[in-house]
């Protein structure tokens, strides 16, 4: 059982004891992300920091390389819930510029696929119970959640029940964008290394977490990505 209140200290027991199992299960995984997956990292990293002249670089060669415009607002909007509202809105008003300035400049980019209807035969609670319980691999509670019932509703009902239902990204995918924000949003180490571990219970590699150290140093900056290899290093040696 993955008790809340070790999430948010140190590092979670949850994570040692998931360890042997996430290793098992991305040795099978395929090999280093592909080219959408890479160009989520720095629009993602970028957005939570509010570095907006840098998203809209990111964003323009997100957009390049295949990320539909779909895809790119799935990644901005699912950003409030681990940044905020000032920054997911920020982010989603310099996509429409970017927009704005590829179609006058005659690029017509892929809108892609609208996610699939959530279902209709469970309560977003219900359903998003579920879904976190997959994602993270074990059953979600603690004393934080006993402590603040509404944010144990909240994070299952609305994030896990109505943001991870929709298919517009996979799991992976979102995952990615979830370390990627939180990876350069100061003072968040914990929810980063959990975050590690349920990435690599959603098909991320190790190696392609050493990758992600390696595109974060190039793209967002040395110091990020310093604090955030210390993190992954921390995860991996328990």
């Amino acid at each position: 059982m993955f008790h809340i209140g070790r999430y948010f200290s140190k590092w979670s027991i949850f994570v040692a004891s998931l360890l042997a199992v996430l290793t098992m299960n991305t040795a099978t995984a395929a090999e280093g992300f592909d080219t959408k997956e890479k160009a989520i990292i720095p629009i993602a990293a970028f957005a939570a920091s509010g570095e907006i002249e840098k998203l809209k670089v990111s964003l323009n060669e997100g957009l390049d390389a295949g990320l539909t415009i779909n895809e790119t607002k799935e990644v901005l909007g699912q950003l409030y819930a681990y940044a905020g509202f000032p920054r997911s809105l920020n982010a989603l008003a310099a996509f429409m510029q970017v927009l704005e300035e590829r179609k006058s400049n005659g690029i017509e980019d892929v809108v892609g696929p609208e996610s699939s209807p959530l279902p209709t035969d469970k309560t977003s609670l219900e359903f998003g119970a579920e879904n976190q319980t997959k994602l993270i691999g074990v059953e979600v509670k603690g004393p934080l959640f006993d402590f603040s019932p509404q944010i144990d509703e909240y994070l299952k009902s609305h994030l896990f029940g109505d943001i991870f239902a929709r298919d517009v990204l996979t799991w992976k995918q979102r995952e990615v964008a979830t370390i990627a924000t939180l990876s350069n949003i100061p003072g968040v180490n914990s929810q980063l290394a959990a975050h590690y571990s349920i990435s690599m219970n959603n098909d991320v590699t190790v190696d392609e977490l050493k990758e992600f150290i390696t595109i974060i140093e190039k793209q967002v900056g040395e110091d990020v990505a310093n604090n955030a290899q210390q993190v992954l290093d921390s995860v991996l040696n328990k």
